[in-house]
């Protein structure tokens, strides 16, 4: 039995769906994150629990599967080339989620996809061919992407503390959660990204000044990125992710936005039986 295998991980969760050859889902499944760039062992781990629960009922094993994973951080080689001897399956293709995310949003269509989440990444689409830009991890990119919005504002709490941007009610609530500067420095030590990424839920929907104003210098970063990825023709432009729809909200009007198509799963799945 041939079966194929579909997998989007990132930095907070991963699914995975189960098809035949026809395309019909016979399972899915859910688990925790799979950047495979900053945790190899726990996305493998994520990896094969999200895949068993998608298999369940199906009467197949990993081994009968043709798997496409679409993972966080696959464009680092030497995370990729560790994961892949751990993986059970009949045959395995890794790429970064932002190719799957793009072909499940626009099918075979051209267009730019921007996926913004916890961490976030762009993708061109022309003539089928998928390139990737940005989604370089958090200290390094990850525009707009929940955990760089956390981390402004944990930055803006400190700036405020010394006294030299106004204090406002969500630095100040940021302040007394954390405990005081030593509380957010040592927050800021040890967080992962996905727990930076907590709070940009109250950045990007607040009236507070703080959060207007660090959304708003992000909004004009992402839209500076996509202005660069139109110079080769007008596209349609798609926004996934968790905070997606809030940006396309923002820069509505400046280039057409569509709503994507499909998941990253179904981008996954798409290219697992176009490889036969």
């Amino acid at each position: 039995m041939v079966l194929y295998l579909g997998v989007d991980g990132g930095g907070t969760g991963c699914r995975a769906a189960v098809a035949d050859a026809q395309g019909r889902i016979l399972g899915q499944g859910t688990a925790g994150p799979a950047n495979v760039n900053t945790d190899v062992a726990g996305s493998c781990a994520n990896i094969l629990a999200a895949t068993r629960q998608a298999l369940a009922g199906t009467g197949a094993t990993p081994a009968d599967l043709r798997a496409v994973l679409g993972l966080a951080g696959a464009n680092v080689s030497a995370a990729v080339a560790q994961l892949r001897p751990l993986l059970p399956f009949a045959r395995t293709e890794i790429v970064t989620d932002a190719v799957t995310a793009t072909r499940g949003a626009l099918g075979e269509g051209d267009g730019i996809m921007a996926v913004m989440g916890t961490g976030s990444v762009f993708a061109l689409q022309r003539a089928g061919h998928v390139r990737q830009f940005g989604g370089r991890g958090f200290l390094l990119g990850d525009e707009g992407s929940g955990a760089v919005l956390g981390r402004a504002l944990l930055a803006e709490a400190l700036r405020a503390e010394d006294g030299f941007i106004g204090m406002t009610p969500l630095l100040q609530a940021v302040l007394d959660e954390l405990g005081g500067i030593e509380g957010v420095i040592s927050f800021g030590g040890q967080a992962r990204p996905v727990e930076f990424a907590a709070f940009a839920p109250r950045i990007v929907a607040a009236e507070d000044p703080a959060a207007q104003r660090i959304f708003a210098a992000a909004v004009e970063e992402v839209a500076a990125i996509i202005a660069h990825l139109q110079q080769s023709g007008p596209l349609p432009v798609v926004f996934t992710g968790g905070l997606g729809p809030h940006y396309a909200a923002r820069l509505r009007g400046q280039w057409d936005i569509r709503p994507p198509q499909g998941t990253g799963v179904d981008g996954a799945l798409l290219i697992a039986r176009q490889s036969g």
